[in-house]
């Protein structure tokens, strides 16, 4: 590959990621109802508020993080939490639309409830999709700029909100958007 050829493909690259990004921007007011439907639906709510009540220490929630990473995907607390109601719920709702890639559900601690597939790590409390959504526990909606998939090769968007109960937050939901996929 020549130097034209290679710069052409990073400027294509880089055009593809930036015109992912536009075109989800403009269809972002149509993707976060969605969104927000799921977070809202009482199963999320409930799954969520049961993992709060166990008052796992933050401590606790990072040694099971460095076990999740370790294990790199065969943990059976994973492999359980895959199978739970609330998780099959998710994953029902991201399959019936095309555009929606992974979701997960964290507790207030930013700790894993609800997984759609296998993540990379269990505790999400120190990335920015779960730190913009808690917002110090007020929620707030947060929209993280498309990159591309290596694995998958599509161009995604991780669309983050609070799960709200009584105005306050008490969790977060984070779903993958392909953008490319989009109406």
């Amino acid at each position: 590959m020549n130097r034209f050829q290679s710069f052409a493909k990073a400027s294509l690259a880089t055009f593809i990621l930036t015109t992912g990004g536009a075109v989800f921007a403009g269809t972002a007011n149509d993707v976060l109802p969605e969104i927000k439907a799921i977070a809202a639906k009482p199963e999320v709510i409930a799954a969520v508020k049961a993992q709060n009540g166990k008052g796992l220490t933050l401590d606790a929630i990072k040694a099971m993080d460095s076990k999740w990473i370790a294990a790199s995907g065969g943990l059976p607390e994973g492999k359980a939490m895959m199978e739970s109601p609330v998780s099959k719920a998710l994953l029902a709702a991201e399959k019936s639309k095309p555009y929606f890639t992974e979701t997960i559900l964290t507790d207030n601690q930013g700790a894993n409830v609800a997984i759609s597939s296998m993540t990379s790590d269990y505790w999400q409390g120190d990335e920015p999709k779960f730190v913009k959504a808690w917002a110090d526990g007020k929620g707030d909606d947060y929209i993280a700029r498309a990159k591309k998939d290596e694995s998958s090769g599509a161009v995604v968007s991780q669309v983050s909100v609070p799960v709200m109960e009584g105005g306050k937050a008490i969790g977060t939901l984070t779903i993958g958007v392909n953008v490319q996929a989009l109406p």
